[in-house]
């Protein structure tokens, strides 16, 4: 009996800790749901950047957050604190194919759906007064010249409002938003626009040699780094360029370990930053450490938060990530989950989004495929006629050329 209740008592030390993360979270602002649209469209723009570095081949991404307590995530408003479910939903695809032996033809499919509700649910919200549930839709088409190593993409961009509680600013559905890619190489840039407004710009360098694109698997230039710098535009009528983001990625060890670090100027500074470790360069599972500074400091100091997260093939579980800072409503405090998956596929090989190798079974196979491949070389071995009887049991694939021997006409001098 002594046995049972030490082993009751132990378990329940180890539940305590996330009870009481779950109980303690803060509340998320009102403010951060009227900024949903503009932080999906950017997140949006990021992934499809990131899947057009091949430019063909295949990607799916399917997930869902879930928080299983009304106290996790309570919705802050004028009228004080309510418990309820924030929510996101996301799914995305993108498939190409050959129109010639150079050329691919694909199409890309981004949504997400996304809000605050009083009630947990998966597809009919409650819609009182203080929910808020909106989507966000990215379409478009791609081209990719494979010997030139080129893509072009482009499409529209949608911002749906399904339903907006009294509680908020009002919105409306944009219908509005076009976007642009052009990658040549190692570079790229992004746009997207309002109308024929700038909203931003984004130009990136990903200069990291990987394998599944063609590159190397180890060396130095597999430590080149990757940097992308976005310029925001937050004036309605022209662009003035009202704050720029810089984001550099570097490969600290072996394709497995990476550091990244976010600035943004002229006034901002410091954004955010990570340490993530990927077991095996596909990035099927990941390990992260982050930071984030706020927009707001305590006694002259920068008020940062620290987190991290855990990912695997179908599930995430995280605590005060900068990614779910940034694109689950500011959330921190509390524990996330998010059932998730994503693969992506270039040549027949799998792997996951920004992966540098394909997964480990692809890698196997294809070693298992070269271990029996001939020995380099030309793959000819020449006899004289004299070795034409020579045995070919070695089980070596053998081509007898024939040298000296002549042709003569036959018959009298010229018929």
């Amino acid at each position: 009996m002594g046995m049972q209740m030490r082993k009751v008592v132990k378990r329940a030390l180890c539940i305590l800790p996330m009870a009481f993360g779950l109980s303690v979270a803060d509340a998320v602002p009102l403010a951060a749901f009227s900024e949903t649209g503009s932080h999906s469209r950017d997140q949006q723009l990021l992934e499809i950047r990131d899947v057009m570095r091949g430019g063909r081949g295949g990607f799916l991404d399917l997930g869902f957050n879930y928080t299983p307590l009304a106290s996790q995530l309570p919705l802050e408003s004028p009228y004080g604190e309510h418990e309820g479910y924030a929510f996101r939903q996301h799914v995305a695809g993108f498939g190409s194919g050959a129109v010639t032996r150079q050329s691919q033809l694909g199409a890309l499919l981004w949504f997400e759906r996304s809000g605050w509700d009083g009630e947990d649910f998966f597809v009919y919200p409650k819609y009182n007064a203080f929910s808020h549930v909106a989507s966000t839709t990215t379409w478009g088409l791609t081209y990719t010249h494979i010997k030139h190593d080129v893509t072009f993409a482009g499409g529209m961009q949608h911002y749906n409002v399904e339903h907006v509680g009294d509680v908020y600013p009002e919105e409306s559905d944009s219908l509005l938003y076009s976007w642009a890619h052009l990658r040549w190489n190692h570079f790229s840039v992004q746009g997207n626009f309002y109308r024929s407004n700038v909203r931003f710009l984004r130009l990136s360098l990903d200069l990291e040699s990987r394998l599944v694109y063609g590159g190397y698997s180890k060396g130095l230039l597999t430590y080149l780094p990757n940097i992308d710098l976005t310029v925001y535009n937050k004036s309605a009528d022209k662009f003035s360029a009202d704050t720029y983001r810089m984001n550099w990625e570097q490969n600290l060890y072996g394709q497995i370990l990476y550091a990244e670090v976010s600035y943004d100027f002229p006034d901002d500074g410091f954004h955010s930053a990570a340490l993530k470790y990927y077991p095996d360069a596909s990035r099927m599972v990941a390990f992260e450490a982050t930071c984030i500074r706020r927009n707001k400091k305590i006694d002259g100091t920068d008020d940062l938060l620290w987190g991290g997260g855990i990912e695997f093939p179908f599930v995430r579980f995280a605590y005060n990530s900068s990614y779910d800072y940034e694109n689950f409503f500011h959330a921190k405090g509390t524990f996330i989950v998010e059932f998730q998956f994503n693969l992506a596929s270039i040549d027949g090989f799998l792997f996951a989004r920004g992966g540098t190798r394909s997964a480990p079974l692809e890698t196997i196979k294809v070693e298992k495929k070269n271990k029996d491949l001939p020995p380099e070389g030309d793959g000819l071995i020449h006899l004289n006629p004299s070795d034409a009887s020579t045995s070919v049991g070695s089980g070596k694939t053998k081509t007898l050329e024939a040298t000296g021997i002549r042709y003569e006409k036959s018959g009298n001098g010229g018929n």
